[in-house]
């Protein structure tokens, strides 16, 4: 599942860790977990990328090797409003209050799990970005992602739960290609090893259950991937 905002587009995270193993580890959960991300390993680059990028997140180490990572936070909060968790191996009550006056908006503790990383991250999104709808549509095709229930104008359709996530993955992002890689670690998982040609008997199956014209509906890309492609493009 993609995290996106309100309007649809995919949450965007910069990371800022001078530690490769901590900004590798983060990335790759995060990516997985469908977030935009892009590192940097100091203060300075996170304020120079700061300047043409905007994210709606920075996961910021407080212990920047050039500039403090509190430092950091102070000079993002003068220009931006974009959401900050401090990330630091202080656990001191006082650089918590520090961290928070300065404009964080949470603070996390080296070493940390994932898990509570994610957590956190999700939190901190609900309580400041719009919330998402739980409703995606598609021509006569409606998916309540809440609900799990798939419909095709009035008529209910049973899907299996691959077929449900392979269908969420596609309504996501219309009009794009998604790779085969991509599908595989998304709906079956990265540590996926099993028979690639399985998308093509779920896709098989969706186009069959939708009752839709495989030719213009979920159009192959032969040799890269599949593209859900909208009514409007038809």
């Amino acid at each position: 599942m993609s995290e996106r905002d309100a309007i649809g587009q995919t949450i965007q995270v910069m990371v800022v860790d001078d530690e490769q193993s901590i900004v590798d580890f983060v990335e790759l959960g995060l990516r997985y977990e469908g977030f935009d991300v892009r590192s940097v390993r100091n203060g300075y680059a996170a304020l120079e990328m700061l300047s043409n990028w905007k994210p709606q997140l920075v996961i910021l180490d407080g212990n920047l090797p050039d500039l403090d990572g509190f430092e950091v936070c102070r000079n993002i909060r003068r220009d931006s409003d974009v959401l900050i968790i401090l990330l630091t191996v202080r656990d001191d009550l006082a650089d918590k209050v520090r961290g928070f006056e300065l404009g964080a908006d949470d603070y996390l503790t080296k070493p940390f799990h994932f898990p509570e990383l994610l957590a956190r991250i999700r939190a901190v999104l609900r309580r400041h970005l719009p919330p998402q709808s739980d409703v995606l549509t598609s021509g006569n095709i409606t998916l309540n992602v809440k609900t799990r229930e798939v419909w095709r104008g009035d008529v209910p359709i049973d899907l299996t739960r691959k077929e449900f996530n392979l269908l969420h993955l596609l309504m996501q992002y219309p009009n794009q290609v998604l790779e085969r890689q991509t599908i595989l670690d998304r709906v079956w998982g990265y540590d996926y090893y099993g028979d690639t040609t399985i998308i093509e008997v779920y896709i098989s199956n969706l186009r069959s259950k939708l009752n839709c014209e495989p030719s213009f509906v979920i159009r192959t890309l032969r040799g890269i991937g599949y593209m859900l492609m909208r009514p409007a493009m038809l």
